[in-house]
C-alpha cells in the first residue's frame, strides 16, 4: 500500500469509523492511569524467575495484577520504540523509525496520528510525564517527531484539579548505562549464568551483575511511587502499568531483534484485583498499550491505531519488530515472532553485526573482550557467529528449543514451509503498514550523525586516556580498572 493511500485510509477510518474518542455512556468514574517505564530492561526480575534479583515491589505488583511473558517492543532502541508506544503506531509507519531522527527539522506526525495523551486530555484527564525519582521534573520523551500540540499538562499528578482523573507516566533511567550498583543487596558475579554468546570473564560477570543490581534499585524507586499512590488514597482507582521500553543494554541485546533486545517485562494491575495472579503467554506489542488504556478509561480508541487491546490478542498469530539506523550506524532489520518461532530478515547481510557504533564501542566492556578473543582465536561457536564479517539474509529460530537463538534453521529443509510462510507474512506486513524503512535518509542526516559520533568517540577516548585507534586489549584494560579496581 502506498503512503498516500495508507494515510487516506487512516483518515477515512477515523472519520467514518469510530470518530473522535469520547466517554462511553453510563461509565463509572474514570480510573487514573499510572504508567511506569524503565529504560533498557529485559524480564530479569524476580517475578520472571531470576533467583538472584530481589525485586519485592514489582513481584508484589505482579501478584496483584497480570504478568505478561511475551511482551515485545516494536524496536530495540529507545526513540523509535517510544515513538511507537506513545502513538499506538509502528514507528516504521509514521516515519519515526531511525533512532534520534527529526531532532531539528520539525517533522510532525502524519494525519490523523496523535500522541495518545491528546485523547486522554479530550476526555478530561490531566496528563503528566515525570521522572521516577524526581516527581516534579519532566520525564523523558525521546520521540522522533515534533508533536502538533503540547503532549503533557505537567510533570506530576499533584498538579491536577481536585478530583480530576490523571494519566501519569514516569520514566526510570537507572537501568540505562552507566548502571547503579546496589550496596544494600550486592549480587555475587560468580553466581551468574551468562548467555553462551557472552565471553565468561570476571569483567563481563561484573558488568552483568551491575545491570542486575540496578534492577533492584529500580524496584525500590517504583516501590516508593506505589507507596505514595496508596498514601494519597488513589490506589483503589488507579490502573498501574509497568514495562521496559526495550531490552537490556548488552551485546547482542539492545539494538538487535533477538529476545534480549525486544522482549520486555510487562505487569498490569487493575483496580479491584481483577485478573490478580494471571500469567499470560499471549503475544503483546507495546503499541497495544495505547488502545488498551483508552478502552479501560472509557475512551473509544481511534480507528487508525495499529495495536490491539489486551482483551483481543489471544488469537494473534505474530507480532513484528524493526530496527533501522541507530545513531551513526545505518541498518535495516525486521523480525516476525510467533509464540514459538522467530523469523529475522537482514537487509544488509554484507555488513557485520558489529559494524562500528560509538555508543557500543564506548559502553560495552563485553564487546572489547569479544574483539580481543576474535583476534586471539578464542571465540566459541556461539560467539563466532555474532562476530562474523557477514550476516545471513534470513534467520529462523525455534524459541522453545533454542531460547538463546543460536541455531539458525533458515537453511534447514525441514523448515522450508515455515520459512516461506513467515517470509510471506513479513512481506505482507511491510506492504500493509507502509513500512518506510526502504526509503533512504538524506545524506545530510546520516552525515550529521556520523560526525556527531566521531566527535563524541574521540572526546571520550581522550578523556579515558586512550588513543582513538586503541586496541581491544587497551579497551578491556580500561574497563577492568573501572569496574574491577
Amino acid at each position: 500500500m502506498k503512503r498516500r493511500t495508507f494515510l487516506s485510509t487512516l483518515g477515512a477510518g477515523l472519520a467514518a469509523g469510530l470518530g473522535a474518542p469520547r466517554a462511553m455512556a453510563g461509565d463509572p468514574p474514570r480510573p487514573n492511569i499510572l504508567w511506569l517505564v524503565s529504560e533498557d530492561t529485559s524480564p530479569d526480575l524476580g517475578c520472571y524467575g531470576n533467583p538472584l534479583v530481589h525485586t519485592p515491589h514489582l513481584d508484589r505488583l505482579a501478584e496483584q495484577g497480570a504478568r505478561y511473558d511475551a511482551a515485545l517492543a516494536t524496536c530495540p532502541v529507545c526513540s523509535p520504540a517510544r515513538s511507537a508506544m506513545m502513538t499506538g503506531m509502528y514507528q516504521t509507519s509514521i516515519g519515526a523509525h531511525n533512532h534520534r531522527s527529526h531532532r531539528e527539522d520539525g517533522h510532525t506526525l502524519p494525519e490523523p496520528v496523535r500522541v495518545i495523551t491528546h485523547y486522554f486530555r479530550e476526555a478530561g484527564y490531566f496528563v503528566t510525564n515525570g521522572r521516577g525519582t524526581d516527581w516534579e521534573r519532566p520525564g523523558k520523551t525521546d520521540w522522533n517527531f515534533t508533536p502538533s500540540d503540547s503532549p503533557f499538562d505537567g510533570a506530576d499528578w499533584a498538579q491536577r484539579a481536585p478530583g480530576q482523573p490523571f494519566f501519569a507516566q514516569y520514566n526510570f533511567s537507572l537501568t540505562h548505562r552507566d548502571f547503579v550498583r546496589d550496596p544494600e543487596r550486592p549480587i555475587d558475579p560468580a553466581q551468574l549464568e551468562l548467555p553462551p554468546y557472552y565471553p565468561d570473564t570476571p569483567l563481563v560477570r561484573r558488568d552483568w551483575a551491575d545491570y542486575l543490581e540496578s534492577l533492584q534499585v529500580l524496584d525500590r524507586q517504583i516501590g516508593a511511587l506505589l507507596k505514595r499512590l496508596e498514601d494519597e488514597g488513589l490506589a483503589d482507582n488507579t490502573i498501574v502499568v509497568y514495562h521496559g521500553d526495550h531490552g537490556r543494554p548488552h551485546v547482542r541485546d539492545k539494538q538487535w531483534l533477538y529476545e534480549g533486545g525486544i522482549r520486555v517485562p510487562l505487569i498490569v494491575r487493575k483496580p479491584g484485583g481483577a485478573g490478580a495472579g494471571k500469567v499470560s503467554k499471549d503475544l503483546v506489542s507495546l503499541i497495544d498499550l495505547a488502545p488498551t488504556m483508552m478502552r479501560w478509561a472509557g475512551i473509544t480508541p481511534p480507528a487508525h491505531l495499529q495495536g490491539q487491546a489486551l482483551e483481543d490478542i489471544a488469537q494473534r498469530e505474530f507480532v513484528v519488530s524493526a530496527r533501522d539506523r541507530c545513531d551513526e550506524t545505518v541498518d535495516r532489520i525486521r523480525c516476525l515472532r510467533t509464540k514459538r518461532y522467530k523469523y529475522i530478515r537482514n537487509f544488509y547481510p554484507d555488513r557485520p553485526y558489529t559494524q562500528f557504533n560509538a555508543y557500543k564501542k564506548l559502553q560495552y566492556p563485553a564487546l572489547g573482550v569479544l574483539e580481543q578473543w576474535k583476534a586471539e582465536g578464542k571465540l566459541n561457536e556461539a560467539q563466532q557467529a555474532f562476530m562474523a564479517e557477514r550476516r545471513p539474509e534470513e534467520e529462523l529460530y525455534d524459541l522453545r528449543a533454542d531460547p538463546h537463538e543460536l541455531e539458525n534453521l533458515a537453511k534447514n529443509i525441514e523448515y522450508k514451509q515455515l520459512l516461506e510462510r513467515m517470509r510471506g507474512q513479513l512481506d505482507q506486513w511491510i506492504a500493509d503498514t507502509n513500512d518506510q524503512g526502504a526509503l533512504p535518509e538524506p545524506a545530510a542526516v546520516t552525515n550529521h550523525w556520523l560526525e556527531e559520533a566521531r566527535g563524541r568517540f574521540e572526546k571520550t577516548m581522550q578523556q579515558r586516556g586512550l588513543a582513538v585507534d586503541a586496541t581491544p586489549v587497551d579497551h578491556v584494560a580500561w574497563w577492568e580498572k573501572k569496574l574491577l579496581g
